[in-house]
């Protein structure tokens, strides 16, 4: 894998090092910046953190030809590097819809397969567009029963406004969507026609919608019996 890449004439996607470590706290604020508008969570993570995946050499980072920062990616590993998760994918609000987001995932991908060429590379979004750029990628939606069981990696979700959803549910639904990339279903299915993520793409933004009207109202139901509960002498 070539450690960096150029984009066009306009910017570079690279594994990250140590001259990038002074990106790490503007990357961490727009990071929360970003989980806020959206109403949905990115895991959390300390500048601190961000810099040890850079050192590690376990972070894509987009820059412009002037060294201006554009978007970010790391890779984590759960259950002794049995799952790697693409995490913390992240693009300047001033460099969005204009591709590099799939180039910078694409990156991150191809660093997770040297890397661990046996692990499951898996995902947890709401976000359709990113839906699309892993299904490229040979990514399939899954259940949250085939993620990992580690309680650190739940962990991450727990910065997100949605997070009861998840407890209530214990791990088993919420309002994001599992996907994961197999390695060895995908040598299995090479042959095979792969998910066509722009035909079925309709259906899921209406699963979606379904699924967040239910979760939603299954939480206030619980809400409700808590409030009637305490309201018992």
């Amino acid at each position: 894998m070539k450690n960096t890449e150029l984009i066009g004439s306009q910017f570079t996607v690279q594994v990250a090092n140590e001259n990038h470590l002074h990106f790490a706290e503007t990357i961490c604020a727009e990071m929360e910046e970003s989980a806020k508008k959206r109403g949905t969570g990115i895991a959390k993570r300390s500048p601190v953190y961000l810099m040890e995946k850079m050192v590690e050499g376990k972070a894509i980072i987009a820059t412009t030809n002037r060294g201006v920062w554009v978007g970010f990616c790391y890779i984590e590993t759960w259950e002794h590097g049995k799952f790697v998760a693409n995490s913390g994918l992240i693009v300047h609000p001033d460099y969005r819809n204009s591709g590099i987001a799939k180039s910078i995932k694409a990156k991150a991908f191809e660093l997770s397969r040297e890397k661990y060429p046996n692990a499951k590379i898996i995902g947890i979004t709401t976000s359709l567009a990113v839906m699309k750029i892993n299904s490229d990628l040979g990514y399939e939606p899954v259940t949250f029963s085939e993620l990992p069981t580690d309680d650190s990696f739940w962990k991450g979700c727990a910065s997100c406004v949605n997070y009861d959803v998840l407890t209530r549910t214990e791990r088993k639904h919420c309002l994001c969507t599992g996907m994961m990339y197999n390695p060895e279903e995908a040598k299995k299915n090479e042959k095979k026609e792969t998910w066509n993520f722009l035909k079925e793409s309709k259906l899921y933004e209406r699963w979606m919608q379904i699924k967040q009207r239910v979760l939603l109202r299954r939480e206030e139901r619980a809400k409700k019996k808590n409030t009637e509960a305490m309201l018992v002498p």
